[in-house]
């Protein structure tokens, strides 16, 4: 968690420190020197050898905070806006020091991976807003953890923008992840925590496991099944079945149980197998066909390339456009969902392969 906070804006702020001895004072050094007047629109701080640094007009205005605060004798440390002016001071700005300080906290606190409670303040589209030491910060919705992540089956907007909004007010575990000074961004990421506890939990399962249990999610390309608390897998739409699913939502819907096979853990992610657990239809299939066989076929998808055709479920091969000319007169002559007659041309069951010719009469 959060290191004492005292100790680590002073070790920040001596790290940034520069080393004036060998080299003039310039725009954006960062000194330290000892407060020595107080007047109503100014402060002077005596810099040693350096000489004498004001903080006035518009620096002034921006620091009202900081200097209500200060007295004669205190320390203090400022950004140089000017190496020196017409009276010979050398112009400083408190706010833009502690701006400094900030984003140098922030790019360490990123590196030590430290962890932050803070309050989500704002939902958007994208994800969540937080505040970090005065400074807004991003929570993008793809960075929640598998516990506050949205699971809207059609990925409506809208739906997940209402999700999201279910977390203002709670406070999170975050991390930075990103930090960007320039313009102003800080990037925060609620996984940290849970790809350590992920870690621990994926130890017990191994390759070739089979597990049982509730669909978390469904999207374009697959489905989300949950292994235990904390840890899902996916089931890629490749790996559904060994007949073609083109909307694995058709398949599966939130609260469904299903069975898988692990056959990947990596980089803290499980893939799963829903079509592994059930009989390869090309296995029987390399018994019953061979090339310059007359088979029956139904017409499952179009594409750029031809046509799709199965001749039973789970074993399917292509037309090629080229048979027909152009893919208008192919698609008029093989319309999805219909049978045909077809000749195998080429059958490599072991590379799950096909390619068949039209034997019909063309329109």
């Amino acid at each position: 968690m959060q290191t004492d906070k005292s100790e680590g804006v002073l070790a920040l702020m001596d790290q940034l420190i520069v080393d004036l001895k060998d080299r003039a004072i310039a725009p954006d050094d960062l000194v330290e020197g000892t407060v020595v007047a107080l007047e109503r629109r100014a402060v002077y701080i005596n810099l040693g050898d350096l000489g004498t640094g004001i903080i006035y007009g518009r620096e002034y205005m921006n620091a009202r905070d900081i200097i209500r605060n200060l007295n004669i004798g205190d320390p203090i440390k400022g950004k140089v806006v000017e190496a020196e002016n017409e009276d010979g001071y050398i112009e400083l700005s408190l706010k833009e020091a502690k701006q400094a300080l900030i984003w140098k906290e922030a790019d360490q606190a990123m590196r030590d991976k430290v962890q932050f409670a803070l309050e989500i303040a704002e939902a958007n589209k994208g994800g969540l807003l937080v505040h970090w030491q005065g400074v807004e910060g991003f929570l993008p919705a793809s960075q929640l953890s598998q516990d506050n992540y949205p699971r809207v089956a059609d990925g409506d907007k809208d739906k997940i923008l209402e999700e999201l909004k279910g977390l203002v007010g709670k406070k999170l575990e975050l991390n930075i992840i990103g930090v960007n000074p320039k313009e102003g961004k800080l990037i925060f990421s609620e996984k940290g925590k849970d790809k350590a506890e992920k870690q621990e939990r994926m130890v017990k399962y191994e390759v070739g496991d089979t597990i049982e249990g509730a669909v978390t999610g469904t999207t374009d390309f697959g489905i989300f099944i949950k292994l235990e608390e904390g840890l899902e897998g996916l089931v890629h739409i490749s790996e559904l079945d060994w007949a073609l699913v083109e909307d694995p939502k058709k398949l599966f819907k939130v609260g469904d149980t299903a069975h898988a096979r692990i056959i990947e853990i990596k980089d803290g992610k499980v893939s799963l197998s829903i079509k592994q657990l059930k009989a390869n239809p090309w296995e029987t299939a390399s018994q019953k066909y061979a090339p310059e066989q007359e088979v029956s076929g139904v017409v499952i998808k179009h594409n750029k390339h031809g046509a799709l055709v199965a001749i039973e479920e789970g074993v399917a091969g292509l037309v090629h456009v080229s048979e027909f000319g152009d893919e208008a007169t192919l698609r008029n002559n093989l319309e999805i969902g219909k049978s045909y007659p077809f000749k195998i041309n080429v059958f490599e069951p072991k590379q799950q392969k096909m390619t068949l010719s039209y034997t019909g009469a063309k329109k």
